[in-house]
């Protein structure tokens, strides 16, 4: 089914929402990101649920099934590996068997990993350091300690460049701008998110960074060691087919680019604040089944200490803040749509010179990042 994605959104009664114009246009309308001079709006339509729903702070905490459900999926892959361990890799079975569940099955460690740098998974901040780099191994690449400083400014820093990694460059828009460009996006953008975030800052290394390089080198190696390269690859190649042309690899896309760039006003001054611009989108289909929710994705980055299994409950106690913004339908059509559609691409996201909040600060509260986390997090921006 196609995307329902209007950029018309309608504000409840209940909150007053930030408008976020557009930057004029310098050339062609399309050629261009959409600048907004406002923050984002998650922190102000959580105050205002708040306001509303006090109780929805009794959603915020770690979920105990997350460690079982990390638990089957990483003894799935292993047991994956180990079964094609003497199978050819370029046969008919071994790259269905990548696809169809090494690359679900990875997407959906991807996705743990998410969940539990917001420390959804336990109450402590070191068990859940410690369960990431357990969740990150079938993923073949170390990965998770790396991603978690990098995600969190994402989430205190939305759609500010030279802040937010999940934003495409300026050099990646021009250069991707056309349908081939756009189908190499979509097809290698795991190699986009995974690289991007070194060529636009650094992070200090701590000594988890290297905890996470040294578990996962001794977990590729014991494999390969006791089964055969063959076992590695299979898990390195799932990690690339889940973020390549796969359903779940939707998710990337449908989050936060702006599909009905038409509908928008163009704006007469660089300030003029007539224009709402929504710039992240949910996806409430069955798909969300395999990736712990992840589509209810404004839910989330509104609350990022609610964690997935909650995140339909919080839907429905605040349903009168989420039921008119835009959405999408399904997440296939979504990378459908981004491939072949002239109008959407790279371009298409919303961007602000400024507007991200030092942890701690007096706007921002350290639990608005995920559960009981402390002031001061090792690279977050």
């Amino acid at each position: 089914m196609p995307s329902r994605v209007v950029t018309e959104t309608v504000q409840p009664r209940t909150s007053r929402m930030v408008k976020s114009p557009a930057k004029p246009a310098t050339a062609s309308e399309r050629d261009q990101f959409l600048w907004a001079y406002t923050e984002e709006p998650h922190r102000t339509r959580r105050q205002a649920i708040i306001q509303a729903h006090p109780e929805v702070t009794k959603l915020c905490g770690p979920e105990p099934l997350t460690k079982y459900v990390v638990l089957g999926v990483v003894a799935l892959q292993l047991a994956c590996a180990i079964c094609l361990r003497n199978t050819a890799v370029f046969s008919l079975s071994f790259l269905l068997t990548a696809y169809i569940i090494g690359a679900t099955a990875n997407q959906n460690l991807f996705l743990s990993i998410h969940e539990i740098s917001h420390n959804l998974a336990f109450r402590s901040p070191t068990a859940n350091r410690l369960f990431a780099i357990f969740a990150n191994l079938p993923i073949g690449i170390p990965y998770s300690a790396a991603f978690r400083p990098y995600h969190l400014t994402h989430h205190k820093s939305l759609g500010v460049d030279g802040l937010d990694t999940d934003l495409p460059t300026a050099l990646e828009a021009f250069f991707l701008d056309s349908l081939l460009g756009k189908a190499f996006f979509c097809t290698f953008q795991i190699l986009f998110y995974a690289l991007r975030p070194m060529f636009v800052y650094q992070f200090p290394l701590t000594k988890i960074h290297f905890l996470n390089i040294l578990a996962q080198l001794s977990f590729d190696y014991l494999l390969v060691t006791y089964t055969s390269s063959n076992a590695l690859v299979y898990l390195i190649l799932s990690s690339f087919l889940a973020g390549s042309l796969h359903p779940c690899a939707g998710h990337f896309i449908a989050e936060h680019y702006v599909f009905d760039r038409a509908a928008l006003t163009k704006t007469v001054g660089p300030r003029d604040t007539s224009v709402p611009v929504p710039e992240t989108f949910s996806y409430y289909g069955p798909l969300n089944l395999l990736t712990y929710n992840v589509g209810l994705h404004n839910e989330h980055h509104d609350f990022p200490a609610v964690p997935w299994t909650r995140l339909p409950a919080l839907h429905e106690m605040a349903k009168e803040f989420y039921t008119d913004l835009p959405s999408h339908k399904s997440w296939t059509w979504v990378i459908w749509q981004f491939i072949w559609d002239k109008e959407v691409g790279l371009w298409c996201r919303v961007k602000r010179k400024e507007g991200g909040r030092k942890v701690g600060a007096r706007s921002w509260k350290e639990e608005e990042l995920g559960a009981n986390e402390g002031k001061v997090i090792p690279g977050v921006r």
